[in-house]
């Protein structure tokens, strides 16, 4: 295991960046703090540096680990079709990687439907459960959803204008004052290029009806109030989980890298209450 020290993102000491070695190869991750380990499990297609921000927030009380799902970020990419089962698989070789017995899960949208499988699969190792912007995805939003365009898939040009499509899919859903979170975004996209899409792809055919009543963690549904991408999702999701809702105002799809305050108080109250 290599670790590596990175740039300060706050008052706090910097976390520590590591590589575990498992069956589904390398996994990168960085983490900060100590105590009850809370592990942080990005959107597509995005890395750890979703965190980055609340890493130090969280870190202040909890062992706060932001991996790169496999596939994605600097972890290594797994043969095969992409699956949420098989993210999961890589969220649980971590754990074992890092003897983790019993994890607080915390998923942004992608991370959040990866989140749920582990959490049904594994439920003794699941001590909490927090869903950011997850959508409920049952046969109904699986048949409306292929009947969208994609979200961040681009066609490579040798102009390099997809780059620019890269920028632009995005463009709405975020803030127009933090150019900054949207280059975060694209600069992750431009990592898995060739494969940007099946993040999402994974969601979408996740039998998620079929799997969240194996879930026993106590849960928190939390979502942006500006995400009306997920936010229809949340009582449905909330009511299957017997969970606690909560929004954030002010922020969308981009909550977790756009307001880290809030959304790691809203993690800290939530684990206080129940861990």
């Amino acid at each position: 295991m290599h670790e590596q020290p990175m740039g300060r993102p706050g008052p706090q000491a910097a976390p520590t960046r590591a590589y575990a070695t498992t069956p589904d190869g390398l996994i990168h991750y960085a983490e900060q703090g100590r105590g009850t380990p809370v592990l942080l499990l990005h959107q597509t297609p995005r890395s750890w540096d979703e965190y980055r921000d609340v890493l130090p927030l969280l870190g202040a009380r909890y062992r706060a680990i932001a991996m790169d799902t496999p596939g994605f970020g600097a972890s290594d990419r797994p043969a095969g079709p992409w699956s949420i089962e098989l993210f999961a698989s890589g969220v649980l070789a971590l754990c074992d990687a890092l003897d983790l017995e019993r994890v607080a899960l915390v998923g942004h949208h992608t991370g959040g439907v990866i989140a749920t499988e582990v959490a049904a699969r594994a439920p003794e190792r699941v001590s909490a459960l927090v869903l950011s912007g997850v959508p409920y995805v049952d046969a109904a939003r699986r048949a409306k959803v292929a009947k969208r365009p994609p979200i961040d898939e681009v066609t490579p040009r040798p102009d390099g204008s997809h780059l620019m499509d890269l920028w632009t899919n995005r463009l709405s859903y975020y803030p127009d004052d933090r150019p900054d979170l949207l280059d975060r975004l694209v600069r992750d996209a431009l990592n898995v290029l060739d494969r940007v899409e099946e993040g999402h792809r994974a969601v979408n055919a996740y039998e998620m009806e079929n799997r969240i009543g194996l879930v026993q963690a106590p849960a928190l549904v939390l979502c942006g109030e500006l995400d009306d991408y997920s936010r229809p999702d949340m009582a449905p999701l909330a009511d299957r989980l017997g969970a606690d809702t909560e929004l954030l105002p002010g922020t969308g799809v981009p909550s977790v890298d756009h307001r880290p305050d809030l959304f790691a108080a809203a993690v800290t109250r939530f684990l206080e209450k129940v861990l």
